[in-house]
């Protein structure tokens, strides 16, 4: 079995080493700092995620700084645009239809990460999932475990909040991301929703939201995705052979320390036979060619 060049889902850059991240002592990677760890990793291209939510980041970061990023290093760069869905007047009947639109003519292949801290189904999320429908614009999120004190949209234990815009939304290609999503991967209780779960996996509810809406994917990015797959791997290994179309790989780099070990992992398990060379293709590159290149 051959390992493959991969396309990175979900990673994050600043030009310029700038000031420390909230509660790290580590700076964002750099444009130059993040293809080194590429080179690394076997990664070809990676999807950059502007950090455009206040809850998310204390260096805040615009959709023009990542497209200068992009115009400097095309070849190893696709992007996504950020819309926060409080944007313009505050109003949840804001047409975010023409921003959307704009940012996709300059080369958007979606919209994300969204990491602003409300319900699913507040009116203002919900607007923000009716324009990227409408504009044909798949969104990756990330789940947060509440309102305040935290970033990322916010569900209850079993998803039922994210449930509800997948009915609502059919057309709409989810993305999801974060412990509190791939936690759910297992049944579970409410005191380890934003953590990292071990041992055996009783398939839970993540699964059968996987089973029921087509316009669901994942995000195997960060410890939340790797720990998903990993943490009982003849459970993870069958997961990516029966989701293999709809399951991205991704690292989430923001800093240069970052540590991905999804990208070995993978490795690993297509030469050892334990996943087929196709589904290994399809998540390490050939789904995320499809979203981003058509």
């Amino acid at each position: 079995m051959e390992s493959i060049r991969k396309i990175d889902i979900h990673t994050h850059v600043r030009t310029g080493t700038g000031i420390k991240r909230m509660g790290t002592n580590t700076t964002f990677a750099t444009p130059e700092e993040l293809i080194g760890m590429y080179k690394i990793m076997g990664i070809c291209k990676g999807v950059i995620l502007p950090g455009i939510n206040i809850e998310c980041s204390d260096r805040i970061q615009s959709n023009e700084d990542v497209i200068h990023v992009i115009e400097n290093y095309p070849e190893y760069f696709y992007w996504f645009c950020n819309i926060d869905p409080r944007m313009g007047n505050n109003d949840i009947h804001m047409n975010l239809t023409p921003v959307i639109e704009s940012y996709k003519q300059l080369g958007a292949k979606g919209v994300g990460e969204v990491c602003a801290n409300l319900p699913f189904d507040d009116p203002f999320m919900e607007n923000l999932f009716y324009h990227c429908e409408k504009t044909q614009m798949p969104v990756l999120f990330h789940i947060g475990p509440k309102v305040g004190g935290c970033y990322g949209i916010v569900d209850d234990l079993g998803l039922p909040r994210l449930e509800k815009m997948l009915n609502k939304y059919p057309g709409l290609q989810f993305i999801g991301h974060s412990q509190p999503f791939w936690a759910e991967i297992g049944v579970l209780d409410q005191n380890q929703r934003n953590g990292y779960p071990t041992g055996k996996v009783v398939p839970g509810r993540l699964v059968e939201l996987f089973d029921r809406y087509p316009n669901l994917s994942g995000d195997l990015s960060a410890g939340s995705g790797f720990n998903a797959v990993s943490r009982d791997p003849e459970f993870g290994y069958s997961f990516i052979e029966k989701y293999q179309d709809r399951l991205y790989f991704g690292t989430d780099i923001c800093a240069p320390e970052n540590d991905m070990e999804l990208s070995f992992w993978l490795d690993d398990a297509v030469k050892s036979n334990h996943i087929s060379q196709t589904a290994y293709e399809k998540v390490s590159r050939v789904n995320a060619l499809k979203l981003l290149e058509g």
